[in-house]
């Protein structure tokens, strides 16, 4: 788990809230005392949720879209996620005046310059992690692009604002318009491209994937291919499965809004963790058996790994029947 003295939770005050976007919500925070410091690029906050459904509370992860210059205010900006545990729906139901606790700004996914060009390219919500990366780049002259991919325009925040002040450097590529991301395409234009490129990426785990899958096809260096994730997308639509640890004694449900790693500490499982995003790989358990898929929803395993269904994240891979009569899982604690 993350470091709690790092994290410094406060308790801040709802100064904005507005929707920009059909079901996402812009929403400026005001901390108690000021960082000293604009938020950097790329960071993000932790923010504590009310569950009211469980009448519990759990923690959210959301990129600093801005900061002014004193790390004072940090707006961030939220999609209302249909099936999700009120975590989203929490964060929409906040007017001016309310308050919440939030950690400092974290940073996970910093901007590096250093490369000879940037290639910025955001998938739905995840345009909210590189809208500051963009400016930095901006103020720096550097050699940038932004590739911002959605189904359709009504659901992409930030879409004017990125044109505004990237002008040519934007492209857009909508489902709805028939204008979707050619994904081999763009990678193989940065193959062809002389010097160093990196790619920064946010967005559903199937867009990087294919972007994953493409960059190491092409022989472009991995450390030049970075991202942060959303972990709550996948191939297959949610469902229910059931999950044991034979050791710990434990069998239990998870539940179509619920992650593996949620329902197993719920069930009494003490289990290692932290990023809960498919990043860092400390909750990843071995796989005894499996009646149904995997759909892993993570980017920390390898694409040979995720074939042979002998590991999985649990904060954010799931189990399909796909032909069983129900998902059905069996960890070990290694």
């Amino acid at each position: 788990m993350t470091n709690t003295a790092r994290l410094d939770w406060r308790r801040c005050r709802v100064v904005e809230s507005e929707l920009v976007a059909d079901r996402v919500r812009r929403i400026t925070i005001e901390r108690p005392a000021p960082l000293g410091r604009a938020a950097e690029p790329g960071s993000h906050i932790d923010v504590r949720v009310s569950l009211s459904a469980e009448g519990s509370s759990d923690v959210r992860s959301y990129s600093v879209v801005e900061s002014d210059a004193a790390g004072h205010r940090l707006t961030i900006t939220v999609l209302l996620v249909a099936h999700s545990r009120g975590g989203s729906a929490f964060m929409h139901r906040l007017a001016v005046g309310d308050t919440i606790e939030a950690t400092r700004p974290l940073q996970d996914f910093p901007l590096v310059p250093g490369a000879d060009r940037h290639v910025l390219l955001a998938g739905g919500i995840g345009v909210t992690a590189l809208v500051g990366m963009g400016r930095a780049l901006a103020r720096l002259g550097g050699d940038y692009r932004i590739v911002y991919v959605g189904r359709s325009r009504s659901v992409m925040a930030y879409a004017d604002l990125l044109a505004s002040e990237h002008g040519e450097r934007l492209a857009t590529h909508i489902d709805a318009d028939g204008t979707a991301l050619d994904v081999d395409g763009l990678v193989a234009g940065i193959a062809a491209e002389p010097g160093r490129t990196e790619l920064l990426m946010c967005g559903p785990v199937r867009l990087m994937d294919a972007v994953r899958r493409a960059w190491l096809h092409a022989g472009l260096s991995p450390t030049d291919l970075r991202f942060e994730t959303f972990g709550n997308s996948g191939w297959f639509d949610a469902e229910s499965f059931e999950v044991s640890i034979p050791e710990l004694g434990i069998t239990t449900t998870v539940s179509a809004d619920q992650t593996m790693l949620d329902a197993l500490t719920a069930a009494g499982a003490e289990l290692m963790w932290d990023c809960r995003k498919g990043e860092c790989g400390l909750c990843v358990m071995a796989v005894s058996q499996l009646s149904g898929k995997l759909d892993h929803r993570d980017v920390f395993l390898s694409d040979r790994q995720k074939a042979a269904d002998d590991q999985a994240c649990t904060c954010v891979t799931r189990v399909v029947a796909a032909g069983a009569d129900r998902g059905r899982i069996t960890l070990h604690t290694r």
